[in-house]
């Protein structure tokens, strides 16, 4: 299959130009054209004969919109269909402070969390930086009136140290001063829990935010809705996030969905606390989004306040998290799955 020409940083765009016998400075061009999400109709400052020669090798536009959903509160999930014709979503989020996007980095996911439905259909496979970038570049087109894209949120359908290579790069490529150029501050990775790519993750030079979904702060309960439990304890997770913390300096993000019931209690708060000592972060609670096949309930929202202001006495720094996108299948892998079940009974599609 053709690369998209998204997947290539300004050197490599340069080696494709000097292989098509063109002059150096069309790399230059070329990433203007890329960075826009032009597509070859719109590459006219270009020889035709150029934009032949990468007609027949790349593809300009890894990926095509299939469908979008609005919400309320301005929020807008995009489902994109990518060039092999998988699926995959994102989300503008816009905010008075700078908008952000939300992308996903696999087809489907692995980690067999419970809540998500995501990892419904299991992980068909890794997207490459380009077509995580893609993502950015299309929204950003679409809201180039509305102030474009600030800040660069990993936290959609899979998980980016699962696909660290292309996380990494992606991450090089939207931060590049002759692409889109986001700060690397304004770029969150989240992950729900492999140490050894953490440690990487700050060995590799990303200085960004990093989010851990913890979701519950013993081993005992964490491995009731988190496959990726069986392998990782909670100390070993938190240990690796006070080593990213050291060599950084960034405070980490803890990501603690609240299940009504199971992980919103008082005793909850303490073990939270007791877990976190000694680690610079801030907690962010998430009243759980129910997902089509799944039966765990959303803490109400009088008891994540509760939980959160037991926290907060607890010495923790806490917020409870304003969810946005929730009228319109907000969860990560809802609007494909439905997009999918919808398609197989009017013929049949593949998820």
């Amino acid at each position: 299959m053709k690369q998209a020409l998204s997947d290539f940083s300004l050197s490599e765009l340069e080696e494709i130009v000097a292989a098509a016998g063109e002059k150096k400075y069309r790399a230059g061009q070329l990433m203007r054209h890329i960075v826009a999400y032009d597509s070859f109709d719109e590459y006219t400052d270009l020889p035709k004969s150029f934009i032949a020669y990468l007609k027949e090798r790349y593809i300009d536009r890894p990926l095509t919109e299939k469908t979008r959903v609005t919400a309320s509160d301005g929020a807008v999930r995009y489902l994109f269909e990518t060039a092999s014709g998988d699926l995959i979503e994102s989300v503008f989020l816009p905010h008075g402070y700078g908008n952000s996007v939300c992308v996903s980095c696999q087809v489907g996911c692995a980690m067999g969390c419970v809540f998500c439905a995501s990892g419904e259909f299991g992980l068909k496979r890794n997207l490459t930086a380009g077509e995580i970038l893609a993502q950015v570049l299309f929204i950003a087109r679409e809201v180039k009136d509305k102030g474009g894209v600030k800040k660069i949120v990993m936290m959609g359908s899979g998980s980016p140290l699962h696909n660290y290579e292309q996380t990494v790069k992606f991450v090089k490529l939207v931060t590049s001063p002759q692409g889109i150029n986001i700060g690397m501050r304004s770029i969150s990775v989240s992950t729900c829990g492999l140490p050894d790519k953490i440690d990487m993750l700050y060995k590799d030079g990303f200085s960004g935010t990093l989010s851990l979904s913890l979701h519950a702060a013993t081993d005992t309960k964490r491995i009731k809705i988190m496959k990726i439990a069986e392998r990782y304890t909670v100390k070993q997770l938190v240990d690796a996030l006070k080593r990213f913390f050291d060599n950084t300096g960034r405070r980490v993000v803890i990501e603690y969905i609240l299940i009504g019931g199971f992980n919103d209690t008082e005793e909850d708060a303490v073990a939270l606390k007791n877990l976190l000592k000694g680690l610079c972060c801030h907690v962010n609670l998430i009243p759980l989004n129910p997902t089509d096949n799944c039966d765990l309930k959303p803490s109400s929202r009088k008891n994540a306040d509760a939980f959160c202001k037991t926290l907060c006495r607890l010495g923790l720094s806490a917020t409870v998290r304003r969810s946005m996108g929730s009228d319109v299948a907000g969860a990560c892998g809802q609007l494909k799955n439905r997009t999918v079940m919808l398609e197989k009974k009017e013929g049949g599609v593949r998820p």
